[in-house]
């Protein structure tokens, strides 16, 4: 396993449709398992192929419930079905997101409250999740890195503004931008 460096937006991979997966062998084995290090180091909730520059539609995810079970898994080639979005302004208190390819910016983005995934693991077995709240946000989020969206193009104003002005100053939006995690301070 390995820990891989993390595109930051503007990099071709994460704006471009991933392709889907084809073969299942030992690389996509190493591929999901480096996934779940990268996340883990980062520290993330989520992380999608394109995010480490690989164009494969492929997400991982790692999340506590309620009740604070750990819930883990991979999703390989999804189908996302999205409840119905509020056309109410985001939540700063209780719908602010975050991105890996965006390290250490949040910002308020509407998503809908449900979502079923579906989709296959690493060992050909049908994934079938229901989601809500938070779980729901994960999924939404990484699915979106599959088509080549990120949170921060989905953002209304005053968010979309305050994010274009982010990527900007800190001279991202560009390709080749890459962080480490482990290595990497992210710290204003």
């Amino acid at each position: 396993m390995a820990i891989r460096s993390i595109h930051i937006t503007g990099s071709p991979v994460l704006h471009t449709r991933a392709s889907e997966v084809e073969v299942f062998d030992r690389q996509l084995s190493k591929l999901v398992r480096d996934m779940y290090q990268t996340m883990d180091e980062a520290p993330g909730v989520g992380l999608a192929a394109p995010q480490i520059g690989v164009g494969l539609r492929i997400f991982v995810y790692d999340y506590e419930d309620a009740d604070g079970k750990p819930v883990r898994g991979e999703v390989i080639n999804p189908i996302l079905e999205v409840g119905p979005i509020s056309d109410e302004p985001a939540s700063i208190e209780h719908e602010v997101e975050g991105c890996l390819s965006v390290p250490g910016e949040r910002f308020a983005l509407k998503r809908a409250d449900w979502v079923r995934v579906t989709g296959i693991d690493l060992k050909k077995r049908p994934v079938d999740i229901e989601a809500t709240g938070w779980l729901a946000r994960i999924f939404q989020h990484e699915f979106d890195h599959l088509n080549g969206t990120l949170y921060v193009d989905r953002l209304a104003e005053p968010y979309a503004s305050e994010a274009t002005k982010v990527i900007n100053e800190r001279a991202w939006g560009k390709p080749g931008v890459t962080w480490m995690p482990g290595l990497d301070n992210l710290e204003d």
